[in-house]
């Protein structure tokens, strides 16, 4: 798909593909390899013990600890953005969020989730996140609106429109597709910014009788994070699965590590997805 835009003088879009793959050298020296080597036994890749180490939660937590019970019927899996862009070597963002979605094992665990959910016929709900024509003449942008719109991260030419779709960018990630499209996920009308607060996840959700919500998918700190406040002030229980989600590791600060605080504090609960799948299987 062509990723060239005719952006707006108000836009300011000076950022470039090159600046964002900056971290690529450095990923490849390690995280890649572990990916590589994944995906060559073709067992899931769980979060690694380095990595589980490194954000492993306190040994003496100082706030109340709570939890989310699945029940039947009202408890749904949410996924944000499993999209190509996000996880995906070949994906625009990689080079920065790669290291954490190796770290986190986050590609697999996403997977085992959507298995769990249809063996125990718990709903599915993708919110996905897609940019259209228009969507590049804002007149004013956020940081990280900035660069995704500059690199056309989720592009496509139009929201009836789906040439070029396949295998790009805001395709979904190819194993992902025979959970997604099934004909029983629900697939969400696209949210713009980072929270649901603009697609219709919500009325699906109620519209199915969903008061509870096990939440995965990208970015931890971003879209993620946005649809965990957004589904709290709108009544639902939210459980994070924290390792079917990663962030952006970039000069500014470790995306995945800023999310994971603000799930500790805000979450109804925060699993891992070994919990999550064994919790989603009791339930059926």
């Amino acid at each position: 798909m062509n990723h060239d835009h005719d952006h707006s003088p108000h836009c300011g879009c000076d950022v470039t593909a090159e600046q964002v793959d900056q971290a690529r050298r450095r990923l490849m020296k390690g995280a890649a390899a572990a990916g590589a080597a994944a995906a060559a036994g073709g067992a899931a890749a769980a979060a690694t013990p380095e990595a589980r180490a490194l954000y492993a939660d306190p040994a003496e937590p100082g706030l109340p600890q709570v939890d989310m019970e699945i029940e039947a019927g009202r408890t749904a899996l949410v996924v944000t953005d499993p999209q190509i862009d996000f996880l995906s070597e070949d994906g625009v963002t990689w080079g920065v969020v790669g290291e954490s979605v190796t770290e986190q094992g986050t590609v697999d665990n996403i997977e085992r989730l959507f298995i769990a959910a249809k063996a125990a016929r718990m709903p599915v709900f993708i919110s996905p996140h897609y940019y259209y024509p228009h969507d590049h003449r804002w007149e004013f942008e956020g940081t990280l609106e900035r660069t995704m719109h500059a690199i056309g991260m989720f592009d496509r030419p139009g929201p009836l429109n789906l040439d070029g779709f396949e295998g790009s960018g805001a395709d979904w990630m190819p194993q992902y597709k025979k959970y997604i499209e099934d004909g029983e996920t629900i697939v969400c009308s696209p949210h713009k910014v980072y929270s649901p607060a603009q697609n219709d996840l919500n009325l699906q959700l109620r519209k199915r009788g969903i008061d509870k919500v096990i939440l995965a998918g990208m970015s931890a700190n971003l879209c993620t994070q946005a649809h965990l406040y957004d589904l709290l002030e709108l009544g639902y229980e939210v459980a994070v699965v924290r390792d079917a989600t990663a962030g952006a590791k970039v000069p500014e600060g470790d995306g995945y590590l800023a999310a994971l605080i603000n799930f500790r504090m805000v979450a109804n609960g925060l699993w891992w997805t070994d919990d999550a799948v064994e919790r989603i299987a009791r339930s059926a």
